[in-house]
């Protein structure tokens, strides 16, 4: 086994936690490498946020653990060291000018997350940061510490290595779960690894019937197998040929929790309006249309798409015409419009999902700086922790702040190896 190249931080995984990572390293003096396992870095941040890149949130960092859905308390260090407010400076300062949307999501000024990735690549190169083309089949411990990164027929010896190869979503990116593996050769637990803000899937045929509708500001409610409100908020869904989708659907999916059931979504189709001021609305639709039949007297409610569903389940008979229809009848239908319901049996599959549950055990990890406590220079940044959020820019946020402090510390790590001395403060489990 060739064992020629030498680098003091060996950064596994050239995704935004790794490259991030990278570049705080080599900012504090180490000479750092980026294994990557195949292609361009950065293929999942070009394409994430529909290639726009919602690259983190415009809040304070209380906030952003209050929409993280995984050990958020563990986050807590890594966030206050580096904030959004940090974040976006740093990018700014890169040459990328950013944006505020709705929902405090931040964005680049272009709409084009290939400028941000250009933006971290161009900073690494200015650094001299390695990228080695390979794949890492494992980290090898000399006395208790990290000593090389074995890559098939080449070992690339280091002093300190991140961990930072992403999860088990979009595995054509390069996000494989390999670094589960490598992890667990350590002696690391990882947690069940799970889909998170990912499609949901329904039996129900009317879903497919509707496929392609979107709704726009609708209230969706998320209730567990026993009937509890796991979710509820206002926003955008679809209805797609295997269930629902979409911006609500996504953020819902996180609080579905790591057992099983049968789940419910219920989808206010007017939440601004309440059952008095809706049945109001209806009469006035049907007084405007007193001789139509009922199936074609909703076309002022309701999409095209959703009115045949709809009519068929509020019972009342498609040709009964609208000045026949009584008021439980009404009430029938203001209710299906209020709530109206679709089973849940589970999320698609992890590789659809935008980020992994699950992960690395975080109590065997220090979160001042992402350091393992099972070995001395080993450390995790991004989406291979047991940690996630919703949509919004968190996870993207996560990323940033896993890495720069895994960086940080990695390279604070090198350097007293390099010298002899004791690991830095905060190092100590």
């Amino acid at each position: 086994m060739s064992g020629g190249f030498r680098t003091e931080v060996a950064v596994i995984g050239g995704g935004a936690a790794g490259l991030m990572a990278a570049i705080s390293a080599a900012e504090r003096g180490a000479g750092t490498a980026v294994i990557e396992q195949g292609g361009a870095p950065l293929r999942k941040l070009r394409i994430t946020g529909k290639g726009r890149c919602n690259l983190t949130n415009d809040c304070a960092p209380e906030e952003v653990l209050l929409n993280v859905t995984c050990n958020a308390r563990f986050l807590h260090s890594a966030l206050r060291a580096f904030p959004p407010a940090e974040v976006m400076a740093f990018f700014e300062g890169l040459g990328v000018p950013l944006k505020t949307e709705r929902g405090n999501r931040v964005f680049p000024v272009s709409d084009r997350a290939s400028d941000v990735a250009e933006a971290l690549l161009r900073r690494a190169e200015r650094l001299k940061v390695n990228f080695i083309r390979a794949r890492a089949e494992g980290v090898g411990l000399e006395g208790g510490r990290v000593a090389y990164v074995d890559c098939g027929a080449e070992r690339i010896r280091c002093c300190a290595c991140v961990l930072a190869t992403g999860g088990l979503s979009y595995p054509k990116t390069g996000s494989d779960g390999s670094g589960y593996g490598i992890a667990r050769r350590l002696g690391h637990t990882v947690t069940e690894l799970r889909p998170s803000l990912a499609p949901l899937v329904s039996p129900d045929p009317d879903c497919a019937a509707m496929q392609g509708l979107s709704l726009r500001n609708v209230e969706l409610t998320l209730r567990g197998p026993e009937g509890k409100a796991l979710f509820r908020e206002l926003g955008e869904l679809q209805f797609t040929h295997f269930g629902l989708s979409g911006p609500l659907v996504l953020s819902a999916s996180a609080h579905m929790g790591r057992g099983g059931g049968v789940f419910r979504a219920e989808i206010d189709l007017k939440p601004g309006l309440d059952p008095e001021r809706l049945d109001a609305r209806i009469l006035r639709d049907f007084k405007e249309n007193l001789n139509r039949d009922f199936k074609n007297s909703l076309d002022g409610l309701l999409p095209r798409l959703l009115i045949p569903v709809a009519v068929r389940r509020s019972g009342i008979a498609p040709e009964t015409k609208v000045n026949a229809v009584t008021r439980e009848q009404r009430r029938r239908l203001v209710s299906l419009l209020k709530a109206f319901t679709v089973e849940i049996t589970g999320t698609r599959p992890v590789e659809e999902a935008v980020v992994t549950s699950g992960g690395i055990e975080i109590k065997e990890i220090k979160p001042a700086t992402m350091g393992s406590k099972l070995a001395e220079g080993l450390f995790f940044a991004g989406e291979i922790i047991d940690v996630d959020a919703y949509t919004g820019g968190f996870n993207l946020q996560i990323a940033w702040s896993t890495g720069r402090a895994a960086g940080l510390a990695a390279a604070d790590f090198a350097a007293a190896a390099r010298a002899g001395a004791p690991a830095p403060e905060g190092e100590e489990a």
